[in-house]
């Protein structure tokens, strides 16, 4: 009852700053970031628990709600040589999605490419988005295929960040998140050998390691100014590469291994030697070679 009455008063009084009145409740609106904040003298006011700011000048290029990836038609060489992409400032802020030490990184993994990274963590523990934006998609481990349950955020520095192997999503397409809030819980769904988070990093459809962005044993972003550079756009570039070092790795020819391959035959079609070939790839020359897999071949 008492509270029907602040609710039938709310229309008829002055802002509560006037009074400076004790808070007692607050009641959601059909806003997330606005709540209204009743006081002891049934006097009410709005609180704007601060909406993130998103600049959405051809924010919505490519949008699709139904699709885990977008951008297919572009390639990294569709892509400006250098773009330099503001992580923070004053009206953006960070917060590490889960605080951890990453146990497997951006990499070819066995027969397939893992455009993430992966921090373990306890099911159940919360999942936060990085930075201000807008959810694009959310996907059941029936939908997603090896992300398990998936949720991918666009952000106004034109950036996309994937969270995956969530045991439950808090949130919907076309949602608006500020940093720091709620995406989900974590936990080992879709291909998963335990609860981890599976955390990507893409600019215009295209993955790279998303350590250059996180500290993630830190929970810090790296800084407040990201360049990203298109030889980033490959598998074999990592974090802490020097510049010459990531262009000699995006560079890399790889070869998929077929029926009948050898180390030696693959040496001489390519132009090689055995030896640098299990130098590129941390081989011995007695490996056995495994339909499928690829290597680096030059």
């Amino acid at each position: 009852m008492r509270r029907t009455l602040f609710l039938i008063s709310i229309f008829m009084v002055i802002p509560v700053h006037v009074f400076c009145q004790e808070a007692m409740d607050t009641l959601d609106t059909g806003d997330k970031y606005v709540k209204i904040i009743l006081y002891t003298d049934h006097t009410w006011a709005y609180h704007d628990v601060g909406r993130p700011v998103i600049d959405t000048a051809g924010f919505f290029s490519g949008w699709d709600t139904g699709s885990i990836h977008v951008f297919r038609d572009k390639k990294p060489s569709d892509l400006p040589e250098e773009v330099d992409i503001r992580l923070v400032d004053s009206e953006n802020t960070f917060c590490a999605p889960i605080v951890g030490k990453v146990y497997s990184g951006y990499k070819f993994r066995r027969t397939r490419e893992h455009n993430g990274i992966d921090i373990p963590l306890t099911t159940g523990d919360t999942i936060k988005v990085a930075f201000n934006g807008i959810v694009r998609y959310t996907g059941k481990s029936s939908q997603t295929g090896g992300y398990g349950n998936l949720v991918v955020v666009r952000h106004s520095n034109g950036l996309e960040t994937y969270y995956g192997h969530l045991s439950s999503i808090n949130v919907q397409p076309n949602e608006l998140v500020k940093a720091g809030e709620v995406l989900g819980l974590g936990g080992s769904t879709g291909r998963s050998t335990g609860p981890h988070l599976h955390f990507e990093t893409r600019y215009m459809g295209q993955s790279f390691d998303p350590s250059r962005v996180v500290d993630f044993e830190t929970g810090t972003v790296r800084d407040s100014i990201l360049a990203l550079k298109r030889h980033y756009f490959s598998i074999y570039s990592h974090y802490g590469m020097t510049d010459e070092e990531s262009k000699a790795a995006a560079g890399r020819v790889i070869h998929t291994i077929r029926s009948g391959d050898t180390l030696g035959g693959l040496a001489v079609k390519y132009g090689t030697t055995v030896t640098k070939i299990c130098q590129l790839n941390g081989i011995k020359s007695n490996k056995t070679l495994r339909i499928g897999e690829r290597i680096i071949v030059r």
